[in-house]
């Protein structure tokens, strides 16, 4: 009886075991399955680019921004403000008609903010990169929040049937969307201090090892050695001035925008885009955008 005792015992455990192990497993499956990706916010920029092809920039961009949407024209101003007076154009005009395409994307923890970058072109012409914040309303649509881009020879990228690249997700958040903001704004107050004695230099304790530069006239720059030519070539020092920005509910992601100037080179100006990521412990910048001033594009 005591053999059959302990052989009964041990058949116990090794259920134990198993049972323990399975539900172990469906756990990590039922993480994975919940981890969020971009690609619902890559549908809503192919949809939005569709949808501006067929019935017009205008009409499309407003449908889709959110309230308080920020674009830049060339400078950032409200979305719907902006575009509201503007003429309607024919729909199916066979003139400026602007297409565009997802190429790299990355989104939040909590699921709800995230980007897409990729070529524009103008009546098949490839004329630069755009670039996007999304954020998920209350009732499930996708709006976005900031459009951005840069002029420059995009014709060695993908064509629109290609799958964008996704970015990591963030490692942890800062507990908050509102922690998460004062954290950043803290990262780009050293950064600001920092580029007004070493822009190029300030650079190197903030950028993820991925991350991606936009600069007029240039490709993006992701390589190592890409960012450093650019980096190099925006000069020596500038002044950085915030303007705003989003943060997501989980505090990884953070978006920011505002005004570049360089005193030292004849007054030249323009504006900022940065997406900040949450890695490991410290706040990293994956994406940074340097938009010129009109007179800088001569």
């Amino acid at each position: 009886m005591a053999l059959e005792a302990a052989a009964a015992l041990k058949l116990l455990f090794m259920k134990l075991n198993i049972a323990i192990s399975a539900a172990a497993l469906l756990s990590g499956l039922a993480a994975c399955a919940r981890a969020p990706t971009p690609a619902p916010i890559v549908e809503a920029e192919r949809a939005f680019a569709a949808d501006g092809y067929a019935r017009g920039v205008k009409a499309s961009f407003l449908k889709t921004a959110a309230d308080d949407a920020v674009m830049f024209a060339p400078g950032p101003v409200n979305a719907r403000q902006t575009l509201a007076p503007l003429p309607d154009l024919k729909p199916g005009a066979r003139h400026n008609r602007l297409s565009w395409w997802p190429r790299w994307a990355g989104v939040a923890r909590s699921g709800e903010l995230g980007f897409t970058t990729g070529p524009y072109a103008v009546n098949g012409e490839r004329q630069g990169y755009y670039f996007t914040i999304w954020r998920k309303q209350p009732d499930g649509a996708w709006k976005w929040e900031l459009d951005a881009g840069v002029g420059a020879d995009s014709a060695a990228d993908s064509g629109p049937d290609s799958e964008p690249v996704f970015m990591p997700l963030g490692a942890r958040g800062s507990g908050s969307a509102d922690a998460a903001m004062n954290d950043v704004r803290q990262k780009e107050s050293g950064l600001a201090d920092a580029a007004s004695k070493d822009l190029a230099g300030a650079y190197a304790d903030y950028l993820a090892d991925d991350a991606r530069l936009h600069d007029e006239g240039a490709p993006p720059a992701i390589a190592a050695q890409q960012r450093k030519a650019l980096l190099d070539a925006r000069g020596a020092t500038a002044a950085f001035s915030p303007l705003g920005g989003g943060a997501s509910a989980a505090g990884d992601f953070v978006w920011t925008y505002g005004e570049a100037s360089w005193p030292k080179d004849n007054g030249k100006k323009g504006w900022y885009v940065r997406v900040w990521q949450k890695r490991d412990e410290s706040w990293r910048i994956v994406f940074d955008e340097l938009v010129p001033a009109p007179d800088e594009k001569e």
